[in-house]
């Protein structure tokens, strides 16, 4: 089971950067043929990438959700899903070559820690994974870690489209650019929408993991350094909405913003396992 659910993450990982390669190519040859292969074949990578999810989940009798390569992997799939509900909903398919990018990255280095994973297999059997500590042993930890995956995918989204926003007028005045790549003012919409999504799901995570921590620590918050940036995080993104909705701030500083609030995401979710760890320390 594990070699087959490896299987899978390595044909949904070469499929992430065929898709990106789809896009790539449809923004150098403006073929509309290439922008519909390219959202075909993400939809493709997204069924098998979730085929390989729930065959996790069953080789571990568990919610995938635990470890490292679990999360990772789940990131990249939400980055995946919500990017791909935008370009169909807003018709906005140069979207996906901004997006694919990050996501074949975030897929990649959910392979590095599948290659980790694997190690640690050969060495010490599927039961060391398979396990988990008693912390973890809860049923808040689908409703915890689903959540803050849906939180990171909308704020990924809105990191792409923050790039897209300050690079549009750089992008040379064309028919292509003016079809395809909505104005500003929608783009600056479009990203409010995907922050205020996360936000609502970032919130919902935190109030949540209070609960779970009492329960499994006897404190509902212990500054622990994935607490301290997840609250950092949350913090610039209210200060975002505060700003837009009661100052009514846009454009290129929300934009500027917006992509420094994803670099905290990723801190959080990276650095912070790499270079401060703590209580939510799981490899």
């Amino acid at each position: 089971m594990i070699r087959a659910e490896s299987i899978l993450f390595l044909v949904t990982l070469s499929a992430y950067f065929v898709t990106m390669l789809l896009y790539f190519l449809y923004v150098a040859v403006k073929k509309p043929a290439l922008s519909k292969l390219a959202i075909r074949v993400q939809i493709f990578t997204l069924l098998v990438h979730t085929a390989a999810i729930v065959l996790r989940g069953i080789t571990m009798g568990r919610l995938p959700m635990a470890n490292l390569y679990e999360f990772s992997t789940a990131f990249a799939w939400a980055l995946a899903l919500v990017s791909l509900i935008f370009i169909l909903r807003f018709n906005f398919p140069v979207l996906g070559a901004f997006s694919s990018p990050v996501t074949l990255l975030l897929a990649a280095y959910a392979g590095v820690q599948k290659l980790n994973e694997l190690r640690v297999i050969e060495a010490n059997g599927v039961d060391s994974i398979r396990n988990l500590m008693p912390a973890l042993r809860s049923s808040w930890l689908g409703i915890h870690v689903s959540t803050v995956i849906v939180a990171y995918g909308a704020f990924g989204v809105s990191f792409v489209l923050s790039i897209i926003f300050l690079l549009r007028d750089k992008m040379k005045e064309n028919g292509f650019w003016d079809q395809h790549i909505p104005k500003k003012e929608a783009l600056d919409t479009i990203s409010y929408r995907c922050v205020s999504l996360g936000m609502m799901f970032l919130t919902v995570t935190i109030f949540i993991g209070g609960i779970w921590a009492e329960n499994a620590w006897g404190s509902y918050w212990s500054w622990d350094p994935k607490e301290t940036w997840a609250l950092v995080t949350w913090v610039i993104y209210l200060v975002y909405l505060h700003l837009r909705i009661r100052r009514g701030w846009n454009g290129k500083a929300a934009a500027i913003f917006g992509a420094v609030g994803f670099v905290c995401v990723l801190f959080t979710y990276i650095g912070v396992n790499t270079l401060l760890p703590g209580l939510h320390s799981y490899k």
